[in-house]
């Protein structure tokens, strides 16, 4: 039996808004092949303005770009301090000159303006004033623009009664937050530091002076503490500087209590992810002890480099963000179990990049080498096999939403089912496929594809958003008795061995 697109697709869809727009510091000339910042230059030309042409041009920068932004002037203020080292010593700047050096500073960025895809949906925070069989969700979006810059964005929605969904307004100015130091975890650097093969003498004697949590003052000065002999070694600096790498990795954003979801833009702030913030998969998470919180795992990009980190939020609010270590990280592609299992703390991964499999966290927060549960077997998945999202506990099993890459590269995405009490047994699948692109959806920035990073079970039905052609967000929904009557033992075992150690949740 083959069967073909079980799922059902519901009316509305998301499509890329390009009037939300963020401001970003804007330096001319740096993104040149051969970069010559022309900053000096400019503020040259800056200066030769006199004091009533200035506020008339600062007046009207504000009045064609002020309700696009929230606090504009202290934007431009900010963008003004970053180069006031090329203003002359001995020239002393009034208020509207500072900004309107700002205002040359700083450039709108749409963040959807080339595309919005590959969403997950979680309950949201506020589930107050709704009709019975209603569910408010929070919907994470990969937003795509300029240069193919990837941030985080987010909808919300309402789903039911029955198959009804509705998206709220996203109109408003958009906020990148207030970005916070952390305190940063020895053991998550440690770890680090081994990943990258930056395990040596230096990074030993600075780990043994660090307490078990701690922050950048503490850093520098264990480095402080380093033994002349261990200063004096040609590789210490960039030992150092790769240690300075790995700490900055971590950090926290906040977003004001008034400011709503959809408003709120987790924007890459990091070398590790200079080149975008993919694919991020939430999940509600319930803690042995029922406390439940959000966590979301996401691919960092710097051009070269893939990497998946980690962000935790009780509120959807703020935002601890920070790397995620051990062999089954290399890769993008993880996704959270959203509780601990037999003790276990466990993770969805795509490690070797075509296969999915199933990894454990150790006491060393570290990510342990993953055990096969699929590999590519049915003609609509032969390239490459991976998971759309966190796994969804039913009564039968952990429903494990897939994507499969077919011939001409064609997206489908399909299911699988786990043990309950042990997930490293695949225990059905799906003969087929849940949805595949229509002729409305093959057509765009990535064609045919269909790609989710996570769905929900709401009133006995599975709902599913998905990116379509890596342009715009479609949604869909199954019954769950209709789905996991369809599927069927798999045809071959996935030879699952487990872990075998304890380990910590």
């Amino acid at each position: 039996m083959t069967i073909r697109d079980l799922a059902t697709r519901l009316g509305p869809t998301l499509t890329p808004d390009p009037r939300r727009v963020i401001i970003k510091f804007f330096v001319p000339g740096e993104d040149a092949a051969l970069t010559r910042t022309r900053a000096a230059a400019l503020i040259d030309r800056i200066m030769l303005l006199g004091e009533d042409q200035t506020t008339e041009m600062l007046q009207e920068t504000l009045q064609r770009f002020g309700n696009r932004h929230h606090d504009l002037e202290t934007t431009f203020a900010h963008h003004h301090d970053l180069v006031r080292h090329r203003v002359p010593r001995d020239l002393e700047l009034s208020l509207t000159a500072r900004l309107l050096v700002g205002a040359y500073f700083s450039h709108e960025y749409a963040v959807e303006g080339a595309a919005v895809c590959n969403p997950s949906m979680v309950p949201h925070p506020d589930q107050s004033g709704l009709r019975p069989g209603q569910l408010r969700v929070a919907i994470s979006l990969r937003q795509i623009g300029e240069g193919h810059l990837s941030s985080i964005g987010f909808a919300t929605a309402l789903l039911g009664p029955c198959s009804e969904l509705a998206i709220a307004d996203r109109s408003g100015t958009l906020s990148v937050g207030c970005r916070f130091r952390t305190r940063h975890r020895r053991d998550l650097l440690a770890a680090g530091l081994c990943d990258s093969a930056w395990d040596n003498e230096v990074t030993a004697a600075v780990l043994r002076s660090l307490p078990e949590r701690f922050d950048d003052n503490d850093f520098e000065h264990a480095i402080a503490r380093l033994p002349a002999d261990l200063l004096a070694r040609t590789s210490t600096q960039p030992t150092l500087e790769q240690m300075r790498r790995a700490t900055h990795s971590a950090y926290t954003v906040a977003f004001p209590a008034d400011l709503p979801l959809h408003r709120r833009v987790l924007w890459p702030s990091t070398a590790a992810e200079s080149n975008g913030m993919e694919d991020a998969r939430f999940v509600r998470i319930v803690d042995q002890d029922g406390t439940p919180s959000y966590r979301a795992t996401y691919t960092a990009y710097d051009g070269r480099h893939i990497r998946s980190h980690l962000i935790a939020s009780d509120d959807l609010r703020h935002f601890e963000i920070t790397p995620m270590r051990g062999p089954a990280a290399v890769n993008k592609g993880m996704a959270l179990f959203p509780r601990p299992v037999g003790g276990r703390t466990l993770a969805l991964c795509r490690s070797d990049g075509e296969t999915i499999g199933l990894t454990t966290l150790d006491r060393h927060n570290t990510w342990q080498p993953p055990t096969p549960l699929h590999t590519p077997r049915w003609d609509w998945e032969l390239i490459q096999v991976g998971n759309c999202g966190s796994p969804i506990e039913t009564s039968v099993g952990w429903l494990v939403l897939t994507h499969g890459v077919g011939p001409m590269r064609d997206y489908s995405i399909g299911a699988l089912l786990l043990g309950l009490h042990e997930p490293h047994h695949v225990i059905a699948e799906l003969p087929g496929t849940l949805l595949t692109a229509d002729g409305t959806e093959r057509e765009g920035y990535v064609p045919n594809v269909v790609y989710s990073c996570g769905g929900l079970l709401h009133d006995d039905a599975v709902w599913l958003p998905y990116g379509a052609s890596d342009t715009r967000i479609g949604f869909a929904r199954v019954p769950l008795d209709t789905l996991i009557n369809a599927m069927r033992p798999p045809r071959r075992a996935a030879n699952p061995s487990w872990l075998g150690r304890s380990t910590s949740s």
